[in-house]
């Protein structure tokens, strides 16, 4: 079935959005393109790494079911080294989007599903605006993969998060968290430098001789390059300083702001968990206490974070290969998630004990054929 022809008769062209400003993480120095702001978060962000690794992890790790025993073997196969679905779930998570190329082999049949690294695609609309092909680039090599087959059935499988400023592209979490990001990294900058001078703030070297006399340019230049050799820095801490005549220290203690320093990294990690859909707690941030304990917030982000998004791509992988396996379906086998199973036990006993149920429609409640 040619779905792209058949969109592009509809009357009426359909608006395209431009796709400018779908990743501006931010102002002043917070960086804006994708490349940026994933260098920043995932692979120098601690708390941002693992608030990824938690969800796309936990959706490549669950078990699944589906219509057909090929289909499944197809879906969780890994090609390349590639676990499919996390890296589709750390995708757009971080992008927005997720794109599966459709591997065929001499007989049409499905061999490979391949996970293309999303900022190297871009869609190619036609004049009414639909997509009808695909380009991926790396370096100055382009290669135009075609949206559909001779076939009418999908060639590339798109799976996008919603975005209310574009028609082609999802909108990810790493725009939403930059700001966060930038100021989780810039604190730990803060504290790697505070580390480096003795761990606590310089203080201040004091000219005072009395006769109001001022320090010559070479006294200055000398005396400054023997502090920064002889006692910055963590492996001179607590050396014992040899003061000239005229010369005192005074010690500076951190001020407030100082202090706000340590409340202000754990707020932006907070931000940052909250914008990847992870319960702080899970990431040991001090302070948080929203959840009872630690297996409440593991449920949470397994109803609230997991499972959406792995229904998200199971959905959209199952409509993809479905010219190949009619009435296809795939899903997560809710009775083999360990974080669930307090859910589903609660469930069993309530279906139990309606009495006025046959058994026949309990079996069909709690999901039994």
């Amino acid at each position: 079935m040619k779905w792209f022809g058949r969109k592009s008769a509809r009357e009426g062209a359909r608006p395209a959005l431009s796709r400018a400003g779908s990743f501006v993480g931010g102002v002043g120095e917070w960086p804006r393109s994708y490349e940026a702001q994933l260098r920043e978060a995932y692979c120098h962000n601690p708390v941002a790494q693992r608030a990824v690794k938690l969800v796309a992890e936990g959706a490549g790790s669950a078990v699944l079911k589906a219509s057909d025993p090929a289909l499944l073997a197809l879906v969780t196969a890994r090609s390349g080294g590639q676990p499919l679905i996390e890296t589709l779930a750390a995708h757009i998570l971080l992008h927005g989007n997720g794109y599966v190329q459709v591997l065929t082999g001499d007989d049409s049949a499905v061999r490979e599903l391949y996970a293309l690294r999303p900022e190297r695609v871009s869609v190619e609309p036609d004049a009414r605006g639909w997509p009808v092909a695909y380009r991926y680039k790396v370096g100055e090599n382009v290669a135009r993969l075609s949206a559909e087959d001779a076939a009418g059935r999908p060639a590339l499988v798109h799976i996008r998060a919603f975005s209310p400023i574009d028609d082609h592209y999802g909108l990810g979490c790493l725009g939403a968290a930059s700001g966060a990001v930038a100021i989780h990294n810039a604190a730990a900058r803060w504290n790697k430098a505070l580390l480096d001078n003795a761990a606590r703030p310089s203080g201040a070297l004091v000219h005072d001789p009395g006769d109001g006399s001022v320090l010559g340019a070479e006294q200055f230049a000398r005396l400054k390059s023997e502090m920064e050799a002889g006692f910055a820095g963590a492996a001179n801490a607590g050396r014992p300083m040899l003061l000239e005549g005229g010369l005192k220290w005074q010690a500076m203690s951190l001020t407030p702001a100082d202090m706000d320093f340590v409340g202000l990294k754990a707020a932006a990690a907070r931000e940052i968990a909250l914008a990847f859909g992870v319960p702080a707690m899970l990431l040991g941030l001090p302070g948080d206490a929203a959840y009872a304990n630690y297996r409440e917030a593991n449920r949470a982000l397994w109803r609230l974070a997991i499972l959406p998004l792995a229904d998200k791509i199971l959905s959209a992988l199952a409509e993809g290969l479905a010219g190949w396996f009619p009435d296809a379906s795939l899903a997560v086998d809710l009775d083999r998630v360990t974080a669930l199973a307090e859910d589903r036990e609660r469930l069993w006993a309530q279906v139990n004990a309606a009495v006025f149920l046959s058994d026949d429609e309990k079996r069909e409640m709690v999901g039994v054929q």
